[in-house]
């Protein structure tokens, strides 16, 4: 999805294994209940990209012959116009950029429970570094990027609802590039390559949410074009740019928003209008062309259909520095080799602080801010907190001794935990009493 193609959550929680004959209606509702989105509001140290990779990551050889190409697809339609000022009608529930604290929604840190993923390291820098400004062909670059790219369709079980999204595959076995927010909160992913037609199911192999990067796995999947990258670090002010995605989650061939690179090194606020909460963003690129909701995981390219970065805009239910960008003539792009590199991490399943593998940990709350803690708002029936006596107003101040001042420090320490673990929650009642309560953590959507 662009970026923050998904409109105000429903909150609620989980069923007990998404993906896994799904929630019982009765436990949690037909929409799922409403829920604040107290995402961390951080910033972190913006790593230097400023060499060409091969692919396997290692500093590269300037000017060296590419190692992949495309191959060209025998008929390329017409590309679709764009209408940005159009409101969206797809049905497609608009889903907010989703670190979803309220939920106590947390990252593994290792690998149990993750996803099978082919592993495959063979991605990075596989072209020569385009000249600036060369003149670009938007026809020639799509025909050439379109069968790498992938239309990324989710369902978002609590709330009854669906987004879509964009992606870039990177490997021939289905290894696929994408924004964090493009899958967050989905019980259930579904991928369609535009170069084969062929729609597979995806598992989320792991994701970055500080840096909105995910990397899929697409389940039997063999024998898919990939994308050929380039080198973000030779980007220029006034090179020719076309981002590539399934604009407005309508499906189908890739929609061309042709451009020029404004400005490097921004940072934007990324806002969740439902909860107020937000998100820093750092490094990235600046363009002027319609980079539209549900475009968010698809590819910024230069005029050698190389990949040069990672679309992200705004949508119902998300901002950017105060505003949506759909049909604002601007977007945003991570920078490919900052992408590729977090990629790699994912891949190797090389856990961090910020770097989460596998499936995501829930015990079924939905919080706030609250005085000393995260204050619950709801609390899902017959879920793991109701089960251990946990109630709305209560205040959790600790998890396992660590505190949890607020919202986002809630699932900040959710971060650490996986399905299964079992957690000693220290909790303020409305009256004031202190306890501890042991809940025992399950599965739940995409973090």
């Amino acid at each position: 999805m662009s970026e923050y193609d998904r409109g105000p959550r429903g909150g609620g929680e989980y069923p007990y294994g998404y993906g896994q004959g799904g929630y019982s209606p009765d436990y949690y509702g037909q929409n799922g209940y409403p829920q604040d989105q107290g995402y961390h509001q951080q910033q972190y140290d913006q790593q230097q990209y400023d060499q060409p990779r091969d692919q396997w990551g290692r500093p590269y050889p300037p000017y060296t012959q590419p190692i992949y190409s495309y191959p060209q697809p025998a008929y390329q339609p017409p590309p679709r116009r764009r209408h940005p000022l159009r409101a969206l009608t797809v049905a497609i529930v608009a889903i907010a950029l989703a670190v979803v604290a309220g939920l106590g929604i947390g990252h593994l840190i290792s690998g149990v429970n993750a996803p099978t993923a082919g592993g495959n390291q063979n991605f990075g820098f596989s072209g020569q570094p385009s000249a600036a400004k060369t003149v670009l062909d938007p026809d020639a670059v799509a025909a050439k990027v379109n069968p790498a790219i992938v239309n990324i369709n989710t369902e978002l079980g609590l709330q009854g609802a669906a987004a879509a999204g964009t992606g870039i595959v990177l490997t021939a076995d289905g290894e696929v590039l994408t924004n964090n927010h493009v899958v967050a909160g989905a019980t259930s992913i579904k991928v369609t390559s535009i170069g084969t037609g062929d729609t597979y199911k995806a598992e989320v192999v792991g994701y970055d949410r500080t840096e909105d990067i995910a990397v899929l796995q697409l389940q039997d999947a063999s024998g898919l074009p990939t994308a050929t990258i380039g080198d973000s670090a030779k980007v220029q002010v006034g090179d020719q740019i076309l981002g590539l995605g399934n604009a407005g989650g309508r499906g189908g061939d890739p929609v061309p928003a042709p451009g020029t690179v404004t400005a490097l090194d921004q940072s934007i606020t990324a806002s969740d209008e439902s909860s107020g909460s937000s998100e820093q963003l750092t490094g990235l690129i600046q363009v002027r062309a319609n980079i539209e909701s549900g475009d968010s995981g698809g590819p910024l390219v230069n005029a050698d259909a190389q990949v040069i970065g990672v679309d992200t805009a705004a949508s119902t239910g998300y901002q950017l520095n105060g505003r949506r960008s759909g049909g604002a003539g601007q977007g945003f792009a991570i920078p490919i080799n900052q992408a590729v590199d977090i990629a790699h991490k994912i891949v190797a399943g090389q856990a961090s602080d910020k770097i989460h593998i596998g499936k995501t940990a829930f015990m079924g709350v939905s919080v706030t801010d609250g005085q000393g803690g995260a204050k619950v708002r709801e609390v899902v029936q017959r879920g793991p907190a109701q089960k251990a006596g946990l109630a709305a107003g209560d205040v959790i101040t600790a998890i396992d001794g660590k505190p949890t001042g607020s919202a986002t420090a809630l699932t900040n320490v959710m971060d650490t935990h996986h399905p299964g673990d079992q957690l000693t929650l220290t909790v303020t009642s409305a009256a004031g009493g202190q306890r501890q309560l042991q809940v025992k953590a399950i599965e739940g959507p995409v973090g």
